[in-house]
């Protein structure tokens, strides 16, 4: 089976977990700061708060600008559900806005028809690898005094006008899960370019301590550490990155080139501004779901575009959540939206299998 995303990992990885082992300081400690520090070099941010994982992230991020209670949240219709969760686990209410067809990323439009006097945020996702319109979306945050929360958990190493998605808004965070661009295993880091804020995210994953080794709490907090475990999978994967980088492009201009041609598929078209990482080579099929049947039956792991958040059953009758309005483009990507192997590791013969069979299929 080619599988259709999977980290690579090898003995710079192991070179580095047996540094932390030796030292026997296995929580947060040098490594962790190091992992940081390497975050902040990627993307330009003043400061990276390091926490369990993502969704966590965002939490923290929406505690951070005291948004709760009575409070509402722009959400995208088509992201990992975790966007909309974390919204709900601060206690405000996710209103959920159409995408734009092209980016992926929440619709302009939809943002207006979705504002209400409870509105305090936007979270963008930047979906892919590619990025949702950050011009349109904090004009938008001006004009109606929204903080602005970035999902950017499939965005590392992604540009918008060579600046590093995550750092355009208030607050913005990345995820190292095991199938991102590069993984940690679990965790993520939370950027932003405010001290106020950074400090307060970091009180809020520290139990509500400035630093560790205190037993006097000021702040309410919680327990949602990083590991050096995990920042020395990180600390290698970011020596590794500019190759994966590198791969990813590789592998997605091969797609294009060998795949462009047929009518059936639909490349998704990336903004001139976008500079995008190809975390998986997507496209559009109205055959999609014939093609991945094929391709599966083949050998070949295909994968889905994130189910809408208003067609999932979790949500079904519930008042935690604003679903009213139309999904169309959410819809129709859903529908005809495939994602190709993508991993650093897809062997070229593999690759050349791959379009292979997809030439077969619509021949």
């Amino acid at each position: 089976m080619i599988i259709q995303i999977q980290p690579w990992i090898n003995e710079l990885e192991l070179e580095e977990l047996t540094k932390v082992i030796t030292s026997t300081f296995i929580t947060e400690n040098n490594m962790t700061k190091e992992f940081e520090s390497m975050t902040l070099d990627l993307t330009g941010a003043k400061y990276a708060v390091s926490v369990a994982n993502g969704t966590l992230g965002l939490y923290c991020a929406l505690l951070a600008l005291e948004i709760g209670p009575g409070d509402e949240v722009l959400v995208p219709d088509m992201t990992f559900i975790a966007t909309a969760n974390a919204v709900i686990m601060a206690g405000a209410k996710p209103v959920l806005c159409d995408i734009d067809q092209h980016s992926l990323g929440i619709s302009i439009k939809s943002l207006s028809s979705k504002l209400s006097n409870k509105t305090k945020a936007i979270m963008p996702v930047h979906l892919y690898g590619n990025t949702a319109d950050m011009d349109s979306i904090l004009k938008f945050a001006k004009e109606h005094n929204l903080k602005v929360i970035e999902d950017a958990a499939q965005g590392v190493g992604v540009h918008y006008r060579n600046q590093h998605v995550g750092t355009f808004g208030d607050l913005g965070v990345l995820s190292y899960y095991g199938n991102k661009t590069i993984t940690t295993g679990e965790g993520g880091v939370i950027l932003t370019n405010d001290e106020n804020l950074a400090k307060i995210c970091y009180r809020l994953k520290n139990h509500g301590r400035d630093q560790k080794g205190s037993f006097k709490h000021d702040y309410i907090g919680f327990n949602f550490s990083f590991t050096d475990l995990q920042a020395a999978v990180g600390v290698a994967q970011m020596k590794k990155l500019p190759e994966i980088l590198r791969r990813k492009k590789e592998i997605f201009d091969k797609y294009f080139f060998e795949l462009s041609g047929i009518e059936e598929l639909c490349f998704y078209k990336i903004k001139n501004q976008e500079n995008p990482v190809y975390w998986f080579t997507s496209l559009s099929s109205s055959k999609r779901d014939k093609l991945s049947e094929f391709l599966l039956e083949e050998g070949v792991q295909t994968r889905r575009f994130f189910y809408p958040l208003h067609l999932q059953p979790c949500y079904e009758g519930s008042s935690k959540i604003n679903k009213n309005g139309d999904f169309n483009n959410s819809k129709q990507a859903y529908e005809t939206g495939i994602s190709l192997p993508s991993s650093y590791v897809l062997k070229d013969e593999e690759q050349n299998f791959v379009i292979e069979k997809i030439k077969k299929f619509f021949n």
